[in-house]
């Protein structure tokens, strides 16, 4: 492993994530780039709420929200990261998620990712495919998963609070 992106997102699972990642990067010297992934829904409605305020003074734009994400990805990075020694660089971007991480993988020459799931039913894998599942399927290389609790959908016969690294 060169370079490694990993994903965070504003769910407590970031932390988890990002020290895996940041250990075993520091362990074989590699590169790490976080990336924070806005997506498109929660950017126009982030948008559209602080329109609706009516203040000529609030403005939400492009700009806005990428330095807000990564003010974000920041904070919890410099916390996951702590005491160790690794390289790592923040990135932030707006679009679909799935997309936008593959997008960055290869744009930034990303040879392993790290990303967070969630535990879902055979029959939720059968009833719509989520993000990390198109990520694993598409991205072309190793991929850590950080597997979490299923949404309350998926949660029938899982346990509640397992989480478990895949690899």
């Amino acid at each position: 492993m060169e370079r490694a992106l990993v994903v965070v997102s504003p769910e407590e699972r970031s932390q988890r994530i990002l020290r895996e990642a940041g250990e075993l990067a520091a362990g074989s010297g590699a590169e790490l780039v976080v990336l924070t992934v806005l997506p498109d829904e929660e950017f126009e409605r982030t948008r559209s709420a602080l329109a609706s305020v009516g203040s000529s003074d609030v403005v939400y734009g492009i700009d806005q929200a990428i330095e807000s994400a990564t003010r974000r990805a920041k904070r919890v990075a410099r916390e996951a990261f702590e005491g160790l020694d690794l390289d790592y660089r923040i990135v932030a971007d707006i679009g679909p998620e799935a997309d936008t991480i593959l997008e960055t993988a290869r744009w930034e020459g990303c040879d392993h990712l790290f990303i967070a799931g969630r535990r879902r039913s055979p029959a939720g894998k059968l009833i719509s495919r989520d993000m990390t599942q198109s990520v694993m399927l598409n991205f072309d290389g190793p991929v850590t998963v950080l597997l979490g609790e299923a949404s309350s959908d998926d949660a029938k016969g899982n346990e509640k609070g397992k989480s478990g690294l895949l690899a």
